[in-house]
Formats: structure tokens, C-alpha cells, sequence
């Protein structure tokens, strides 16, 4: 592939807007496909400790695929990453009253979330660059405020995906970005044998529907205790799945014995989200546990939470974040 970034169609959707894709490469050969529907990443080929190149995300050859799928494979999540219970939060003494889509709850931004929209996207900043941009209405899926959204994409020449995402509002309102791409770094099966580490002293606790309940649970000692690296096998055994939102004081990385392939995380976020693909359906186009989601984010439900860090966003105010992804290898 050429070095550069390359804009290419992709598909159209029903309504009949079209949706292109661009491919990012770096002189390494290392490429990255993202998506104007839902900001997905559709696929990373990156090097094993030989050179061979393999695809380490999961996801779909084409736009039926991601039309069709129920686990937010690739995409950007917002306006709300996580969920907020009761699909409501209270703000200035004013209640306000969201698109439940997870029992009662509100998950990933409703029913017609960030992952659902087709973002407009352009090369920036010299051809380094990909940015999407996507405006969501006041009032959509119940949360306040008009929110424009910019997610930009950059591929460095140390094998780095750096995304960051800014965002204004009309009026106060709440945001918890993210990326939910499934890490696979053997490129294909399952991450049974891939090796986690999250530099994290405590994770959320949850109650019965994986709602927060604002308490911190300590790692010490038990299967989410990921200060040294372990195969991750060992934790969906003891656990049945990882969903957990672990409190970082570092970064986090993962690798596949098999390839050499290494992934670490960095990010201004103060959570990363766990989620080892527990409820994919057996016989679907992923397997379950086919890959582990690092999601860098705020907490799930902290608009119910004051002591949790604030996802609140006024008028006048730009939201930031910035996570890095950078691949690697390592030797036998």
C-alpha cells in the first residue's frame, strides 16, 4: 500500500447517503480503516514478530455487516459511553429523561447513539490526519444541549493510533466518549491466551444489572488484580467474562504470545472499560470471547454520581480526550 491516507466509497446506506471510508498506512505498511458510519474502525493490519501482516480488530467486509450488528464493533460510542441507570439523571433541579435501550437503562447513547450516525469526514492537517464530524441535535436521545463532535484519527510512524475527540454545546448537557474496537492481535479465533494488564489499584463496583453503585472495589488478590500481566483465560474462567470499569493510575497493554503482537493503551481518561466479548451469540460472525474491547472512558452512570469525575458539559467549554494505541512485538 502507499503511504498516505487514501478516501475511497464504502457503501450507502438505506436512506441512500453514502458512506466512504479512509485508509490510513504508515512506511511500515501498518494500515487503518475508518468508517464515516459510526467512526468505525473496520480493520488494523499490523506486523507479527516475522512481518507478516494481519487484520487485529474485528469486523465486517461490508456495510451490511455493521448495519446488523448489536455489539458496537469498531465504533465511536457517545453521546453517553456506559450506561446511566434508570435512562434519566437530574441536573439544576431539572430531570432529565433518556432513550432507555438496556432494560431501563440508557447503554452506549441510546437506540440511535454516535455508532449509528454517518459522520462527515475530510483529510486535515496536510494529509497527516482523518477528522469526522457529527452534530447531534438538541434533544437527541433525550440528553440537552446541541453537541458538535470532532474525532480525529492519526497513524504515526511508531505504529500509534492516536484519537482524539473534542466537543462543544448550545446548552449544559453531559458526554463520555469512546472507542469500542474488539482487539484480536492473532488476527482470527479467540484472546483466551492473549496476556492483560491494567495498571488499576480498584475497578466499579456493579450491582445485578451492571449498573455502578458508586463504590470502588479493590483488585488486590482477585481475578481483576492486573497489575502483572495474566492470560486472560484465567480471568473469563474465574469470572465467566470480563464488563468492569477499572480506576487507571497508568496505562494498560496487552499481547499475544502466539504472533509477538503487543498493544498498549495510554489516555487522558480516568477509566478503561473491560469487556472480553462474553454475550456474543455462539454460531455468529465473531466468537465469543473473540476479542477484548479497552474502552478509555468516564465512568458509566456518572451523572448520578457527584463523586465521580464530572462528564457535565456547559456552553463555552470544549470537551477533550486524547488515547493512544501503539502496536508492537515482542521476541519468543
Amino acid at each position: 500500500m502507499t503511504r498516505g491516507i487514501v478516501r475511497s466509497p464504502f457503501g450507502v446506506m438505506p436512506d441512500g447517503t453514502p458512506v466512504d471510508v479512509f485508509t490510513l498506512t504508515n512506511g511500515a505498511g501498518t494500515s487503518v480503516r475508518v468508517l464515516e458510519l459510526g467512526g468505525i474502525v473496520q480493520s488494523v493490519r499490523a506486523p507479527d514478530r516475522a512481518g507478516a501482516l494481519a487484520n487485529v480488530v474485528l469486523g465486517f467486509e461490508d456495510l451490511a455487516g455493521y448495519l446488523g450488528d448489536r455489539n458496537y464493533i469498531g465504533a465511536l460510542i457517545g453521546r453517553f459511553a456506559g450506561r446511566i441507570a434508570g435512562a434519566r439523571y437530574h441536573e439544576a433541579g431539572r430531570t432529565y429523561v433518556l432513550a432507555a435501550n438496556d432494560g431501563d437503562a440508557i447503554l452506549h447513547g441510546g437506540p440511535r447513539g454516535f455508532d449509528k450516525a454517518v459522520w462527515r469526514g475530510r483529510i486535515c492537517d496536510e494529509g497527516k490526519r482523518v477528522r469526522l464530524h457529527h452534530v447531534s441535535p438538541d434533544g437527541d436521545q433525550g440528553f440537552p444541549g446541541e453537541l458538535a463532535v470532532e474525532a480525529t484519527f492519526e497513524l504515526t510512524e511508531a505504529n500509534a493510533i492516536v484519537l482524539t475527540f473534542s466537543a462543544t454545546t448550545s446548552g449544559p448537557t453531559v458526554i463520555n466518549l469512546t472507542h469500542h474496537g474488539y482487539w484480536n492481535l492473532t488476527g482470527q479465533g479467540a484472546v483466551r491466551d492473549h496476556r492483560l494488564s491494567v495498571h488499576a489499584d480498584e475497578v466499579l463496583e456493579v450491582d445485578a444489572v451492571m449498573a455502578p453503585t458508586g463504590r470502588l472495589t479493590p483488585v488486590e488478590g482477585g481475578p481483576l488484580d492486573l497489575r502483572r500481566p495474566r492470560r486472560i483465560g484465567e480471568i473469563v474462567d474465574a469470572l465467566g467474562g470480563v464488563d468492569y470499569t477499572f480506576i487507571l493510575r497508568g496505562g494498560a497493554w496487552l499481547a499475544d504470545p502466539a504472533s509477538g503482537r503487543t498493544l498498549e493503551v495510554w489516555t487522558t481518561e480516568p477509566g478503561l472499560t473491560v469487556y472480553t466479548a462474553n454475550q456474543f451469540e455462539t454460531g455468529g460472525p465473531h466468537p465469543r470471547f473473540g476479542g477484548v474491547a479497552l474502552e478509555s472512558e468516564h465512568f458509566p452512570d456518572s451523572p448520578n454520581h457527584p463523586a465521580f469525575p464530572s462528564t457535565a458539559l456547559w456552553p463555552g467549554q470544549t470537551f477533550f480526550s486524547r488515547t493512544v494505541f501503539t502496536l508492537g512485538v515482542e521476541g519468543p
